[in-house]
């Protein structure tokens, strides 16, 4: 489930639509979590669909580190690529704010870390990546880990609207690591090696 100050806006031709903040999303605040609603796939279904469903969830989902398809069941599924991203995933199954999303900015995500199958060339943004690449997790878990690490103690400090969707226990291990208790699950945990 997407962060409820978010809506889904026409960005541009190119793009297409894409996810706004509507409200300020400070840093640190859980912006996406994987939920009940959200559907899964195997590769055994995928393809026994139509191809007409195939090119939509080609689209319109991601693979965990189960190689399964993730369908979100709401606007999550606009949430655009940048090389320099807002947000980033957890080994947690769910997302937050890197830095603060202004009213009006998209809320982005590094596909790098999706384990997409295949190469695609983003929007040239000015940065010195241009191509993501099904093995990005690998090559970048580091950096993404520092990033995570900056803002992963303001978790039990904000307001989280979507809170209620984190288990007790997994909420408990979550303020562990935000107070240096336990030490943080690296999002490299969520790559898809494709066996």
């Amino acid at each position: 489930m997407i962060h409820p100050n978010t809506e889904l806006q026409f960005i541009n031709k190119e793009i297409g639509y894409g996810v706004v903040a509507t409200a300020l999303i400070p840093e640190g605040t859980i912006t996406w979590v994987l939920d009940k609603l959200d559907r899964e796939f195997s590769r055994k279904e995928l393809d026994t669909l139509d191809p007409i469903y195939q090119n939509i969830l080609d689209t319109y989902t991601f693979r965990d580190n189960q190689g399964r398809y993730i369908l979100c069941w709401d606007n999550a599924r606009y949430v655009n690529h940048s090389f320099n991203s807002n947000c980033l995933t957890t080994a947690y199954d769910f997302e937050i704010a890197i830095r603060d999303i202004r009213i009006g900015e998209q809320l982005t995500d590094d596909y790098g870390y999706l384990n997409i199958p295949t190469p695609f060339r983003g929007v040239d943004e000015g940065t010195k990546r241009k191509v993501v690449y099904p093995d990005d997790l690998l090559k970048y878990h580091k950096l993404w880990d520092k990033k995570l690490q900056s803002v992963f103690h303001k978790i039990p400090l904000l307001d989280q609207p979507l809170k209620p969707l984190l288990s007790h226990d997994l909420w408990t291990k979550v303020t562990q690591v935000a107070q240096g208790r336990k030490k943080m699950d690296s999002i490299k945990n969520n790559y898809y090696d494709g066996h």
